[in-house]
């Protein structure tokens, strides 16, 4: 690994952390860079802005979340196994200590409009975890819709998990999901 790939990643992994713990407003830059380790010189050579650094955060946790649902989705066959899947990634994240809710829908609110680049990386996650789904509802042969109904349970049982404290929230969307599959392919 070479030096700027090694401060890239460490300067990455510390405000991934204190991003996701306190919040992106809550944290300043000097934080991050004691956290990582790295010069504030060094880090904003790496990352000319605070939002330049938030925006490979969350490249880096829309890698985590789809790996997540991957490989939660090859543990099981066929399109609907792997749609319950999700949930069970979910359940499987709610559960532990570190969980504060999804990064996205947390920098979406603390930000709303005033990041255009952390809006848009927020739309671009959301938008392919729907497209996902599209296709494996396809694959089941059930109505386009359900893959939005279903995508909103998942977005639903995150927020519960998180505001409410309740990792069942996952089971609970996923027994919802079991239904609406069910209906729909009658």
């Amino acid at each position: 690994m070479t030096d700027d790939t090694d401060a890239r990643e460490r300067v990455l992994a510390a405000a991934d952390r204190l991003f996701y713990a306190r919040g992106v407003q809550a944290v300043g830059m000097d934080q991050v860079r004691d956290e990582a380790g790295v010069s504030l010189k060094r880090m904003y050579s790496l990352f000319p802005s605070k939002d330049d650094l938030l925006v490979a955060v969350l490249g880096r946790r829309r890698a985590q979340w789809d790996d997540g649902i991957a490989a939660f989705a090859a543990e099981v066959d066929g399109p609907r196994a792997k749609i319950l899947a999700i949930f069970d990634f979910l359940d499987s994240w709610f559960r532990q200590p570190e969980f504060h809710g999804c990064a996205f829908i947390n920098v979406f609110g603390e930000l709303g409009p005033s990041s255009p680049r952390a809006t848009r990386a927020v739309r671009a996650q959301k938008r392919s975890f729907q497209r996902y789904l599209a296709r494996l509802v396809a694959e089941t042969g059930a109505p386009e819709d359900v893959a939005a109904q279903i995508a909103i349970l998942a977005e639903g049982a995150q927020t519960t998990a998180s505001i409410a404290g309740r990792p069942d929230a996952a089971r609970q969307a996923r027994a919802a999901a079991e239904i609406l599959l069910d209906h729909a392919l009658g």
